[in-house]
């Protein structure tokens, strides 16, 4: 029974630590897994990619090289239209640089094809000049062929690995500084916004026009700033940067960003309407890919986070499952559309750490895959009607789907792979390649392969199936560009923040919480399909379920009604919750800063805007006033008319409300002989745990100090109060068969109210009630005055709400202690960290010091937390 004890131990960590998720991925080949992915079928899967990627290349070889597209239906090779200069589908793209060569140049390498790879690297070298005289979209150029080249040249030049060619004297990189060249004039305007296209021999021409959009002004910093620091020469990061921030301090005054924009003026144009889809995507991404990339830029971290509550604010719809356009200024929905570009943002999600999220949105794209068999251009939610069917063979959707299978090990997103596989072979594949499909009603095709399908679609396709591949090993600050493009920076390239700005900014919590799979009853871990909300992305695109859906589903399961808090509040904050005008320039004798952050000596009037955690944990003060607030600083509030007379509940004898507190869960030995008697380990002595608890706002105030000679509520004993069960009465909504004196009964949540739950435990004579929440956020449990009225009097029965992994471990702990003897016993804020505390007095030198709190105290505002706030009064 050895086992056992380690089991439980490494449970409880697991719980302490954050249930940091271990996938195992050494598996027998021959071993047979219940979800019916074994070894074999992964490695038949990508050899079959690997085919398809093939067929597109080696046809692109035979009959387009050196042009820069392979027309498969006509087996011929395509290059710039010539004839119509307004032809920009085929313009932007192709500048008559053999373009498809160069896209692909690192899908050779993700192949694990170093010949092919040294092939590639050559012809490019021998056959490719950018002395052209042709007209392609900056953004197009950069993405496809600048990052191709780069990404070549790294993988080309870097020793110590299977693709380093010891010929290789670094000419990739000078054609990427060449090319790099040829596009500065485009950023020669007032506002540094680039123009959207630009002559490779000739500069800018008369008459180019003068806007672009978000994306193609904002996505050019990893692969600019990638040449600088492998040049030498920072001109290129020096002029992405600045046309970064010129977009983003353009931003509206609720965060928003346009999707179009005047290059000249640096005006919003018409229809002013932003989103997460096409003209403005890959802006975000680039924010929150330059900072990982280690530049040493914190300010890349700030506009993702800020970025993303604006998005997630403003954007997502109330059910949280989709996102529409919607206007700058004010945030009202414009479109009731999707496009087929903004599935990349579940996967940019789960890089962000918001894997809930993501896994919403990624099953909405699914499904309008398995609708179409691919995934239209254009869907409108409102109609529930593709309005435009094309699909060219866009990487989005297996993008994203292959980064949830990282973050997730879920064998269904494999099962989504395998579908677009099949799809992309019966649908797109032709004699001489792979051509786009013009229209997914009747299958009717493009005479075109576009590079991005090399470069990315099957790319990423293979990478899913392919569990060993060199890069799912790799744990250094990689990433992916826009366009599949692997950009890494050596620690001889890195820029560190300075010393003044470290010292701001000491702690960087990057809130990327550990995948945690849904869980049954009975503790076994649950696949995306049994998940209570994938019914409903169903029912919005008028999906019937599957025979394999089907088989998901259990008689104890259940549809999930979307309930979505917002992302972002604003409130205007007051000592007594009164209305107050704001204060639009408050003096450092009210809000000051100091070392690590800010400190508020009266917070009355000031505008604090408060923004949801991605790791679930409560929420963030991120504007102060006109001040913003970072990852790594603190908010101090040392207001003491919090408590004055007019503001305290002791003083008008009120009762106070701790939304939070500190719990602990132990076990008590009833038979000390018995480990002496069944020769296990004493693992009882293992049961201590602290976490945190959510109070109900009706009931007593179970944090109430003990005056004098009077008695704590029952609950609150401090020697602790048992915990008991009852698995006939698992929601705690009927009568109690067995009293349960002064004791705690656990239940979940559901099929009566928390009010009920009390109620029902108070007839058992019980102390208490803890109610295991069904959603990891934070609950207060409320009550109208008519539901207390007919109550009558609750006496000083409390009830408690616990997060879901909380409740699992008492349970566990239940389970070990009827197993082997013992009691679980609860005990409310052993520390007494809830009680107020003796103002402390901050002034003269002291204010630009860290202040030292006596305990960890946090401000809660209309039941949130301020994680990143500390209370010194």
């Amino acid at each position: 029974m050895k086992w056992l004890a380690e089991s439980l131990v490494l449970l409880l960590l697991g719980t302490l630590l954050g249930f940091k998720w271990v996938k195992n991925t050494n598996a027998s080949p021959h071993t047979k897994r219940w979800d019916g992915w074994t070894t074999e079928r992964k490695l038949a899967a990508r050899e079959k990619t690997r085919e398809l990627w093939y067929h597109g290349f080696t046809n692109y070889m035979n009959y387009a090289f050196p042009m820069d597209e392979l027309a498969p239906l006509s087996c011929t090779g395509t290059g710039p239209d010539w004839d119509h200069p307004e032809n920009y589908a085929a313009n932007d793209v192709s500048g008559n640089f053999s373009l498809t060569l160069i896209d692909v140049l690192d899908t050779l390498v993700v192949l694990d094809d170093r010949p092919g790879f040294e092939r590639a690297v050559r012809d490019v070298i021998e056959w490719v000049s950018f002395d052209v005289n042709t007209r392609p979209q900056v953004f197009e150029t950069t993405i496809r062929v600048l990052g191709g080249l780069l990404s070549g040249h790294i993988f080309a030049n870097q020793s110590g690995q299977p693709f380093f060619l010891p010929w290789y004297r670094g000419e990739l990189l000078a054609m990427a500084h060449d090319l790099g060249k040829r596009l500065l004039p485009a950023f020669s305007t007032p506002t540094g916004l680039p123009y959207a296209r630009i002559n490779l021999r000739h500069g800018v021409m008369k008459g180019e026009g003068i806007e672009t959009c978000t994306a193609g002004a904002g996505s050019l910093l990893l692969e600019f700033a990638t040449l600088s620091r492998l040049t030498g020469d920072d001109i290129f990061e020096k002029v992405a940067n600045k046309a970064f921030f010129a977009i983003w301090n353009r931003r509206t005054d609720i965060g928003l960003v346009g999707n179009t924009i005047n290059i000249r003026t640096g005006a919003w144009t018409k229809p002013e309407v932003t989103g997460i889809g096409a003209g403005i995507d890959s802006f975000y991404e680039y924010a929150l890919k330059w900072y990982i990339m280690r530049s040493g830029d914190i300010e890349f971290l700030d506009v993702w986070d800020d970025s993303y509550a604006a998005i997630m604010r403003w954007s997502r719809a109330p059910d949280g499952f989709w996102f529409r356009p919607v206007h700058i200024t004010t945030g009202d929905t414009a479109y009731f559309t999707v496009d087929s570009l903004s599935a990349f943002w579940p996967g940019l999600q789960v890089l962000a750490g918001d894997i809930q999220n993501a896994i919403k949105l990624h099953m909405i794209y699914y499904n309008l895959w398995r609708k179409h068999s691919g995934l239209p251009e254009v869907y409108d939610t409102n109609f529930k009607q593709a309005t435009s069917h094309q699909y060219p063979l866009r990487p989005e959707f297996i993008e994203s789907t292959w980064y949830l299978y990282r973050a997730t090990g879920d064998p269904f997103y494999l099962d989504v792979g395998e579908r677009v596989l099949f799809d992309l072979t019966t649908r797109a594949k032709v004699p001489c390649g792979l051509a786009g499909i013009k229209d997914l009603r009747t299958n009717s095709r493009d005479d075109r392969m576009e590079s991005f399908a090399l470069s990315e679609t099957l790319k990423y396709l293979f990478l899913l199936f392919d569990e060993n591949n060199a890069l799912h090993r790799d744990d250094s600050n990689y990433v992916f560009t826009t366009e599949g493009h692997i950009l890494t920076l050596g620690s001889n390239h890195l820029k560190p923040p300075s010393p003044s700005r470290r010292k701001m900014r000491k702690i960087e919590n990057h809130q990327c919480p550990a995948y945690h799979p849904l869980k049954n009853g009975s503790g076994l871990s649950m696949g995306i399909r049994s998940r209570g909300d994938v019914d409903y992305a169903r029912e919005l695109l008028s999906q019937a379920a599957s025979d394999v859906d089907r088989a998901a589903w259990s008689p104890s399961g259940w549809c999930e009604r979307p309930h979505v808090n917002l992302f972002a509040y604003e409130f205007i904050l007051s000592a007594g919750g009164k209305n107050v005008p704001e204060d639009l320039s408050p003096s450092r004798l009210k809000l000051d800063l100091v070392d690590d952050g800010f400190i508020v000596h009266n917070v009355t009037g000031i505008r604090i805007h408060i923004v949801q955690r991605i790791d679930g944990k409560g929420y963030d003060v991120r504007k102060l006033g006109h001040y913003d607030v970072r990852t790594g600083h603190v908010v101090y509030v040392n207001d003491s008319t919090i408590f004055s007379p007019d503001s305290d509940p002791f003083e008008r004898n009120e009762v106070i409300r701790a939304p939070e507190l500190p719990l602990r869960f132990f076990a008590e030995r009833t038979d000390p002989l018995s480990e002496a008697q069944t020769g296990l380990p004493d693992l009882l002595n293992m049961m201590d745990v602290l976490t945190n608890g959510y109070t109900a706002m009706f009931g007593p105030e179970l944090a109430m100090p003990v005056v004098g000679d009077e008695r704590p509520v029952r609950m609150n004993d401090p020697l602790g109060t048992p915990v008991y069960r009852d698995d006939n009465n698992a929601y705690g909504c009927l009568p109690y068969m067995q009293p349960v004196e002064d004791g705690v009964v656990l239940v979940d949540r559901g099929e009566c109210t928390f009010l009920e739950k009390l109620l029902m435990a108070k007839a058992a004579g019980a102390a208490g009630v803890l109610v295991i929440s069904n959603e990891d956020v934070a609950l207060n449990p409320t009550a109208d005055p008519k539901e207390l009225e007919d109550a009558g009097d609750l006496g000083d029965v409390g009830l408690l709400v616990l997060a879901p992994q909380v409740g699992r471990l008492v349970h566990d702990m239940l389970d070990s202690t009827e197993e082997r003897g013992g009691q679980v016993v609860l005990q409310l804020d052993p520390e007494q960290l809830s009680l107020p505390s003796d103002s402390a007095e901050i002034s003269g030198e002291q204010e630009k010091q860290r202040p030292r709190e006596k305990a960890h105290k946090i401000l809660y505002l209309n039941g949130h937390p301020l994680l990143n706030t500390r209370l010194l009064i």
